[in-house]
C-alpha cells in the first residue's frame, strides 16, 4: 500500500514527550503482516524511539498517543492503568435512541480476534454512552469508555441491540443512501455503494494531564469519509 498521508500532516498536537495524531482510517496502529504502512513505522521515521501507546483498530480514526521516549510511556500507561485518561469516541448506530448517560456494565472476553460479552470469564468493562443527534434511521452517539477492552466500544453497543453501522463483525449494517433519502435512483447496471466503507467509529476526544500538571485537551476532526456520512443523514432527517 502506497502511503497516502505525509505524517506530519496528521499531527494535531506535538510536545517534549509525545506526539498526537489523527489516524485515518485503514491504517494498522503496529506492524501487520497484510500491510507495510503503520502509525508506528511512521512515528519512527519522524521521531527515533517513537512507542504508540495504545491501539486504535486498523478500520477506527481518530486519536493516538505516541511517546517521544520511555519515561513519556511509562507515565501515560500509568495515567491509563489509573484510569485517568479521558476518551471520547463518537459512533453511528442503526436505529433512533435517546440516551443520556447510560452506563454499559458488562465483562468482556477477548480471543485473539474477536471480544464477546461473558458473565464469567470477562474481565470488568464500563463504558458511558449518550445521544449526540437523531436521525431518520440512524443515531450518532458519543461513547466513554472507561475500561480498555480489545473491541470494547463496538460489544457492547452491539450488546444493548445497536451494532455501529458498518461493523460487520459484530452485527452491523451499511448505510447506503437508498435507504435514507426519498426518491432515490440507481441506474439499471450500477450497483450502489455504502456511504461509507469501514465501521462508523471515531476517537473523536481525549484529556489527560501531563508530567507537570497541565490538562491536555485534544480533539480530531472527522476524517472524510465519516464527515460525509454525517452530512448525509443531517441532510435526509
Amino acid at each position: 500500500m502506497k502511503n497516502r498521508y505525509v505524517f506530519p500532516d496528521i499531527v494535531v498536537h506535538e510536545d517534549e514527550d509525545w506526539i498526537i495524531v489523527n489516524k485515518p482510517p485503514g491504517i494498522s496502529t503496529l506492524e501487520d503482516r497484510n500491510d507495510k504502512e503503520n502509525i508506528l513505522a511512521w512515528a519512527r521515521s519522524y521521531s527515533d524511539g517513537a512507542k504508540v501507546c495504545h491501539r486504535l483498530d486498523k478500520n477506527t480514526s481518530g486519536l493516538l498517543v505516541i511517546a517521544k521516549h520511555d519515561q513519556a510511556y511509562k507515565f501515560f500507561a500509568k495515567k491509563l492503568e489509573q484510569r485517568e485518561v479521558h476518551k471520547l469516541y463518537h459512533a453511528v448506530i442503526s436505529g433512533r435512541v435517546e440516551l443520556e448517560e447510560e452506563e454499559i456494565n458488562m465483562p468482556i472476553y477477548s480471543s485473539s480476534s474477536k471480544s464477546r460479552i461473558d458473565i464469567r470469564d470477562g474481565k470488568p468493562s464500563v463504558t458511558l454512552v449518550s445521544t449526540l443527534a437523531v436521525y431518520q434511521r440512524h443515531t450518532l452517539l458519543a461513547c466513554m469508555p472507561f475500561t480498555g477492552r480489545m473491541h470494547q466500544i463496538r460489544v457492547h453497543l452491539a450488546h444493548i441491540g445497536f451494532p455501529i453501522a458498518g461493523d460487520i463483525h459484530y452485527g452491523g449494517e451499511h448505510v447506503f443512501l437508498s435507504t435514507i433519502k426519498r426518491k432515490f435512483k440507481l441506474s439499471k447496471f450500477e450497483e450502489e455503494k455504502p456511504l461509507m466503507s469501514r465501521m462508523a467509529l471515531h476517537a473523536q476526544g481525549l484529556i489527560f494531564e501531563n508530567p507537570v500538571g497541565e490538562k491536555l485537551s485534544i480533539q480530531a476532526p472527522y476524517p472524510k469519509d465519516f464527515a460525509v456520512l454525517i452530512k448525509q443523514l443531517d441532510r435526509h432527517r
